[in-house]
């Protein structure tokens, strides 16, 4: 099979780590397409060094402007390269606007499609990555799913039969052949070795819905700074917050107890996961990972895709209304665990989907 890979960003560059060796072990010829939607190092290039992904064989440099925009050029772009190459199939990852122009541009041109991450749903359609989802669901032609509630919600959308597979996550995948590697490394986070092994929460920021809305922004920054009395936060900002807390004039720099960072790469990052106390966070792949090393998790959103992590009790939601509320969920999640579950799988998600594509006629 001769197939073609999108990426464009971060949590699809760690995804593609685990599926890439499985796919060259399955012997299947995997070229990557790169959308450029994250491009400076910290977003892009430490994940291709640290997790040994090939160096993509297209680079569009497509990134910031509005959805629309983006979208956009990243769906001729994409299609240039498809009517060039003509793959046998088209592998795109997760919930991104490169995953749904990828998703687009293949369906139009009748290259089959497959979709990692299938199935996920958090039923706010104000969301874009909810848009991506769905609409990549249904126009591909395998849905590599990692949980059964992702199997269940395509059942409701009448998406049944044998293009849905039941896969696992391949995101633990990942995490179970890294997780070792970072601590082990002689070389440590250097914000890890700042802290001198005192006890920090880590947090992490970048959804639209909470840096393009103020009120909930400040109310992030605010119980923050107050959960600083009680314990140090490490907060690694994404460049889109970067550029909203400097609209609203939140200087975190300066603040005693809160540790704020350029964004990690995959190693600083899990290694700073395995050793915090807590996980706040908006991102879907965070908190997967909080599970992964045994971490509580509050998630800074209304919804999570991961309802199988809140209805154990690993996770627990706390929109971003007031900093009160937000202290609050912080205080109760400190110090606790959830149920003994098995959600995503052995841990061989990765070698699942290599091996039916492998043995599939597109």
């Amino acid at each position: 099979m001769n197939l073609i890979t999108i990426v464009g960003a971060r949590p699809q560059f760690i995804k593609a780590a685990a599926v890439n060796m499985a796919l060259r072990l399955a012997g299947i010829d995997e070229r990557v397409l790169h959308t450029g939607q994250h491009y400076d190092d910290n977003m892009s290039d430490v994940f291709f060094r640290e997790l040994g992904i090939p160096v993509p064989h297209w680079n569009l440099g497509i990134g910031g402007g509005s959805h629309g925009t983006m979208t956009g050029a990243q769906l001729a772009g994409i299609e240039a390269v498809l009517m060039q190459e003509k793959p046998d199939a088209l592998l795109v990852y997760g919930d991104t606007n490169s995953t749904l122009a990828g998703a687009l541009a293949a369906a139009k041109l009748h290259i089959p499609v497959a979709h990692v991450e299938a199935g996920l749903r958090s039923f706010n359609r104000r969301m874009p990555e909810e848009i991506n989802r769905v609409l990549t669901d249904h126009v591909s032609r395998w849905l590599f799913v990692p949980t059964e509630a992702a199997v269940a919600n395509l059942r409701r959308e009448g998406v049944v039969g044998s293009d849905v597979l039941l896969v696992g996550d391949v995101m633990y995948d990942v995490a179970l052949h890294f997780a070792s590697l970072a601590l082990a490394r002689s070389v440590r986070s250097v914000t890890f070795e700042k802290l001198g092994g005192q006890p920090y929460v880590l947090a992490t920021v970048h959804r639209a819905e909470n840096t393009d809305d103020p009120q909930r922004l400040r109310a992030i920054v605010h119980a923050l700074v107050a959960l600083t009395d009680e314990i140090d936060v490490v907060w690694p900002v994404h460049p889109r917050t970067r550029s909203a807390l400097a609209k609203l004039g939140l200087n975190v720099d300066a603040r005693k107890g809160l540790h704020c960072t350029e964004p990690f790469g995959y190693l600083d990052m899990i290694e700073m996961e395995q050793a915090a106390q807590l996980v706040v966070t908006d991102s879907g792949g965070v908190q997967k990972e909080a599970f992964f090393f045994g971490k509580p998790c509050v998630t800074l959103r209304d919804e999570t895709e991961w309802v199988e992590l809140v209805e154990a009790g690993w996770n627990r939601l706390a929109p971003p209304t007031s900093a009160e509320a937000l202290v609050r969920a912080f205080r109760s999640a400190l110090g606790t665990t959830g149920q003994a579950i098995e959600p995503y799988g052995r841990g061989d998600a990765a070698r699942r989907i290599a091996d039916i594509l492998q043995g599939s006629t597109a």
